[in-house]
């Protein structure tokens, strides 16, 4: 058995289209998790069809998922954070104060698509801060950063249920450690930059968590916390989220780049994070916030 999500913006998914997709695909009853905004219904096999329906169906702004109905609610939240729990890629937002934004800009885009090797990308963005204060971090997070909506009551929601979360980035544990405390996380993990005298060095901490560190996160914290990597929900955007989004229970590409989109099975392109709580099946009634 199989269930099938349809997930839009607040207001914007149109009931006609949930029902037009459960009488073509012959699904069971539909169940509304949020009005005009989330709803799902099952099927016996997966449609032979959903990447064609899944495209015609981005483009009225409504995302489509069809997945196993059985284990859907997760014990585990695994978050990459740059463009995934905040709207910004940190690295970029420091580079712009350091007057190289637009270089590294098209470096972390570049990185981000699988186009560069992650580690060498990062080692070469970080020596363009070199002699930046130490300090402008701190500005950086009170005046740059933004959350992507609907973060804080994904993590809290899983929480109340009693799930775990860790937030494991490629960026950098100044960073992590704010938007952790900031969303309530129970962990983080990122790369260090160093500093001098109060300056940027223009150096990273070694080893560099990128790809693999991400999927070691995977296998480390679930094995502490005796879980299966099965009950395990991680989400990111980069081509370097792909190893733990292709080793959890279910992996959702959000807002992804499109190389990393079409490796990926389970797309929210639309939606926002409380999209991950629909796919689990949760309803908007369930949301803690």
């Amino acid at each position: 058995m199989f269930v099938t999500s349809m997930i839009a913006p607040a207001g914007m998914l149109d009931p006609s289209l949930v029902e037009n997709l459960r009488n073509a695909w012959g699904g069971d009853d539909v169940v509304w998790l949020s009005p005009d905004e989330a709803a799902e219904f099952a099927v016996e096999q997966m449609p032979e069809n959903r990447w064609e329906v899944w495209q015609t169906l981005q483009a009225m702004q409504a995302d489509l998922v069809v997945q196993p109905a059985e284990g859907r609610r997760k014990k585990m939240l695994l978050a990459d954070m740059d463009s995934t729990m905040i709207q910004q890629e940190c690295i970029d937002e420091l580079a712009e104060e350091a007057g190289v934004g637009a270089h590294v800009r098209d470096i972390t885009a570049r990185a981000m698509n699988g186009e560069l090797d992650f580690e060498g990308a990062l080692i070469e963005r970080v020596k363009l801060l070199q002699g930046l204060d130490e300090a402008v971090i701190g500005q950086v997070i009170d005046e740059r950063i933004t959350y992507m909506p609907g973060g804080d009551i994904l993590v809290a929601t899983m929480q109340a249920q009693g799930a775990y979360a860790a937030l494991v980035s490629g960026g950098f544990t100044a960073f992590t450690a704010s938007v952790a405390a900031h969303l309530g996380f129970d962990e983080n993990r990122a790369n260090t930059l160093l500093a001098k005298a109060g300056k940027l060095t223009g150096d990273v901490g070694r080893p560099i968590l990128g790809r693999q560190a991400k999927i070691e996160a995977l296998e480390e914290i679930t094995a502490r916390l005796g879980l299966a990597e099965t009950e395990v929900m991680a989400v990111g955007d980069g081509a370097n989220d792909l190893g733990m989004l292709g080793r959890a229970g279910m992996g959702v590409a959000l807002h992804a780049k499109p190389s990393v989109a079409a490796q990926c099975d389970l797309r929210v392109n639309c939606g926002d994070l409380t999209a991950l709580l629909y796919l689990q099946g949760y309803s908007r009634d369930e949301f803690v916030s």
